[in-house]
């Protein structure tokens, strides 16, 4: 007699526990979602792959509740690029900030995967299966049914709402929903080599970009550093892992009787990006909806603004605050993003690798001589060529003429002081939940006691950011204490961003923005996006 097997039940299964997918659970879990991750291996991979975080990344880490300490950093000042024919011809400012945060990082990847991890099992509603894998699914009008199988060959139902695939570029869960991952592989074989202890060490990312033998070149925590050599046709892929191929690459930084080689292999990059990043109730985060060469450091970035985008939406809309068609943004909004990095990569690419002395010549000359225009050389050396992380289309209002933030594109992130004297990353607050935040007026100052409640039972928090130096009750606020912010750079509330109000969404996109007097039609125009008792809420706070 066949025994009955065990059912779970959750409304997230994600597929595959790698960065990514712990990320999208310690977010689920912030917004006390149940959810099941599992992954086929028992524990981290120990070996480093993804080696660079950019600010918008650890932004976002942030926003998972990950300590700032809880895995260690290198700081890089610089991006230098250089070539035979004209020395440095290129090089990206990394120093200072954007939103809190370093430019350019380098990391050890498991030690971020094991913070990750400590930081989902904080979290009540996640639970977490390892050495099991998804055996099968079946979707039905409201849920899917799953069949998982324990590497002890135990077999588990999991009942959920939504199933998410982070399982890599090999996704099995892509597969299953038919969906094409088009694009290319690239031709070029590449040595990668990770190694600790070189006697002659650098600061910064370089990228040698000579067509005889082209290659980035990093520091990393513990000592480390990362090298990548591109192969030549006709080399034996094999032949170039051995001890004795690898010495002579790397004899201008040490001998290997002083380097200790940590990782060594072969890869081919590639450029794929899946038609879609959801099907019905399927998704698809981080490399299993997109892979990219790894020159422009945006890998493991891009699938962590998946986990943002996806997760609060998740949220809105199990909680009954949003209508099920708002998960159909996710793809609209970080599909073309997602396609801008990976042309980004392939453009670095072509400076990186020319296959020839021409080719170098007529690539990095007019790189180099653009240094020479104001203009063009602040385009380069402050990463303006970089696309913005801002929507064209998706869950946000159009921006009205005149506003201090972009609809569709992420709020700035300052530091605020509360009403008792705590300094914090603005994000901290405003990433919880739905956030009006009034840039040196009280959003609350026109509403009656009635309205602010109906705002508050919409899951929409406030916020009155007033200048540094100022009173929290000079514009007349009728926000608590708690929710008054003291602009401590004076960064949010300037002559142009002063009375205005910006709705901002929990992953700090502004959904719409207005000036305070037009608050009601403000609130009005976002009841679309809202349900049941949340889009009533709103609806009366406009027209009671």
């Amino acid at each position: 007699m066949q025994t009955e097997k065990k059912v779970l039940d959750a409304d997230i299964l994600i597929v595959g526990y790698g960065p990514v997918g712990a990320a999208l659970g310690c977010l689920l879990g912030k917004y006390d979602i149940q959810a099941l991750v599992i992954d086929v291996e028992a524990d981290v991979l120990e070996h480093p792959r993804a080696i660079a975080l950019d600010n918008e990344a650890l932004r976002i880490l942030q926003m998972t509740g990950l300590p700032e300490d809880s895995f260690e950093k290198v700081v890089l000042p610089k991006v230098r690029m250089w070539s035979q024919y004209f020395s440095d011809f290129s090089e990206i400012n990394t120093t200072g900030s954007i939103n809190g945060h370093p430019k350019l990082v380098t990391f050890f990847q498991p030690e971020l995967e094991r913070a990750l991890r400590k930081q989902v099992g904080q979290c009540s509603s996640v639970q977490t299966m390892v050495s099991t894998e998804l055996v099968s699914y079946d979707e039905h009008y409201d849920h899917i049914e799953a069949l998982l199988r324990t590497s002890e060959g135990e077999h588990l139902k999991v009942r959920c709402r939504y199933l998410v695939g982070a399982d890599g570029a090999k996704s099995m869960v892509r597969k299953s929903i038919g969906l094409a991952f088009t694009g290319k592989s690239h031709a070029e074989d590449w040595l990668i080599i990770d190694a600790l202890n070189a006697p002659k060490s650098i600061d910064h990312l370089e990228f040698i970009c000579d067509h005889r033998r082209p290659g980035p070149h990093m520091v990393a925590p513990g000592g480390r550093q990362r090298w990548e050599f591109m192969l030549h046709p006709g080399e034996d892929p094999k032949q170039m892992l051995r001890d004795e191929s690898i010495a002579k690459l790397l004899a201008p930084w040490g001998s290997l009787s002083e380097i200790t080689i940590e990782r060594k292999a072969i890869y081919r990059s590639h450029s794929r990006c899946a038609k879609e990043f959801s099907r019905g109730r399927v998704f698809l985060v981080g490399d299993a909806a997109h892979i990219t060469p790894p020159f422009a450091g945006q890998g493991l970035v891009a699938g962590l603004r998946d986990a943002a985008n996806l997760a609060w939406k998740f949220s809105w809309v199990l909680k009954g605050r949003s209508p099920e068609a708002v998960l159909k943004t996710y793809s609209q909004e970080r599909r073309p993003h997602a396609k801008a990095m990976i042309l980004l990569a392939r453009m670095m690419g072509k400076l990186v690798m020319p296959t020839n002395a021409v080719a170098a010549i007529l690539t990095h000359g007019p790189v180099r001589a653009s240094r020479l225009l104001p203009g063009l050389r602040r385009l380069t050396e402050e990463a303006q060529v970089k696309p913005a992380n801002q929507f064209k289309k998706g869950f946000f209002l159009s921006t009205p003429k005149g506003a201090p933030a972009i609809c569709g594109g992420q709020l700035s992130q300052q530091l605020v002081r509360k009403s008792d004297g705590e300094i914090v990353l603005s994000d901290d607050l405003f990433s919880q939940d739905f956030s009006l935040v009034g840039f040196g007026v009280d959003p609350l100052s026109n509403l009656s006691a009635e309205k602010r409640k109906m705002l508050e039972g919409a899951g929409i928090s406030s916020f009155y950011v007033y200048s540094r130096g100022g009173n929290a009750g000079s514009a007349g606020s009728e926000n608590s204490a708690d929710n008054a912010l003291e602009d401590i750079a004076d960064n949010f509330v300037s002559r142009d961003s002063r009375g205005w109000v910006a709705l901002v969404r929990p992953d700090c996109v502004v959904m719409g923005i207005d000036r305070i007097e037009n608050l009601e039609v403000l609130l009005h125009k976002t009841k679309k996006y809202f349900l049941t008792a949340s889009s009533a809420a709103v609806n009366n706070i406009a027209f009671a």
